[in-house]
């Protein structure tokens, strides 16, 4: 087996448990191929045990917590079952959440979500890669009554890797539309179309606490896409709920989840959200409860500065369109804007607009998206629902 020599004698990251070393921290790599297993060493030849390789990328290796070669199969396997345990206890009733995530389980690169009896994966390393059949194989003897899995491998991480961008069944058959039910709501869902892997997960947690404060009150949800904060709040009781979505085919799917739901309650509008929130003050409309969920505004730390204008932007005015005394919620699912400067951007424009916030419940991604305390990169997603004091 070759083996991959650092730079240094001791490297306190990895040492911590962090899984990712970087080209920048290797004395040489040449004669591997992408995703060969390879042993990683220090300088004086301490081992970290083995890895995935990719001399194209700039994480070159990425630790797998193995020792030994002829135990990687049976290691992936057990850490696949382990990962269903974990979603099994947690989320006790649910057969739509995150199976595996990635680095978190110790999969690096392997993202798989389950939508009842259909698997959605993605193989963002070329470790993962060479192995996608072994892992439909433990998919199957895990769950038995699998009826489709889909590779939906069309993510920017496999640009980084130099892999093939692609979406091919593995096994079974996708259907074009499936129903699937999260926390007792139903939604319809087509795994070959949907962004990502089909639905938000990430927001499993975060969507219950804005039903049981959604009693009553008029609703307005921004960056709607198929509903999920919208459809929470027709359960817990909202008497009027607005959707908001740039996508046309985004409020659709939303409009036949609220139909399959049997919820009347709401209105739909295609338009871009910022334009919306501007316009609805202009009008003095206001709303009793705000959710604003936007997609991500930067994919890179050289683009954070414009993604923070874009978050002033739209928090600016859903501060200013929920009544007095209303309920103010908003996320931010980019890695790179960290939860103190979210934080400290959200106080500042309440400053500016004269308002003050009580922080009611703060959030992140639900438990099925673990956050792995070696790796900050784990943890992305921010969630706050403030009250207009």
């Amino acid at each position: 087996m070759t083996k991959i020599r650092l730079r240094k004698t001791r490297n306190p990251r990895i040492e911590s448990g962090y899984l990712w070393i970087y080209n920048n921290e290797i004395s040489s790599v040449s004669n591997v191929e992408p995703g060969e297993i390879v042993e990683v060493v220090t300088k004086d030849g301490v081992s970290f045990g083995l890895a995935f390789v990719n001399p194209h990328s700039l994480i070159t290796l990425r630790l797998l917590k193995i020792e030994k070669l002829e135990s990687l199969r049976d290691t992936i396997r057990q850490r696949l079952v382990k990962a269903h345990l974990l979603r099994k206890k947690i989320f006790p009733d649910e057969r739509c959440y995150r199976l595996v995530y990635s680095e978190s389980d110790l999969l690096p690169g392997l993202i798989i979500d389950r939508y009842g009896d259909y698997f959605v994966l993605q193989a963002n390393s070329a470790g993962m890669e060479k192995l996608t059949n072994f892992l439909v194989e433990c998919l199957l003897e895990i769950f038995p009554s699998t009826k489709g899995i889909l590779a939906k491998n069309n993510t920017k991480f496999r640009k980084y890797e130099g892999l093939d961008l692609y979406e091919k069944v593995l096994y079974g058959d996708i259907p074009s539309e499936i129903i699937v039910e999260e926390n007792g709501i139903h939604y319809v869902v087509n795994l070959l179309s949907s962004p990502k892997t089909g639905l938000f997960l990430d927001q499993k947690l975060n969507k219950l606490f804005i039903r049981q404060i959604s009693s009553g009150s008029k609703v307005l949800d921004c960056f709607s896409s198929f509903g999920g904060f919208a459809l929470n709040s027709a359960k817990g009781g909202a008497e009027h709920i607005t959707l908001v979505d740039i996508s046309e085919s985004a409020i659709e799917i939303a409009r036949r989840n609220f139909a399959i739901n049997h919820y009347v309650n709401a209105e739909f509008i295609v338009s871009d959200a910022l334009d919306f929130l501007r316009e609805s003050y202009k009008q003095k409309k206001r709303w009793d409860l705000v959710v604003l969920d936007p997609p991500s505004f930067t994919k890179s730390k050289e683009n954070v500065q414009s993604a923070l204008v874009g978050y002033r932007q739209i928090n600016k005015y859903g501060m200013r369109v929920t009544k007095s005394g209303g309920f103010f919620a908003t996320a931010s699912c980019s890695m790179y804007v960290d939860e103190t400067t979210f934080l400290k951007l959200l106080k500042d424009v309440a400053y500016s607009q004269k308002l003050a916030l009580n922080v009611i419940y703060k959030g992140t991604q639900s438990p099925d998206h673990p956050i792995y305390l070696p790796m900050p990169e784990t943890k992305y997603l921010k969630f706050f629902v403030f009250q207009i004091v």
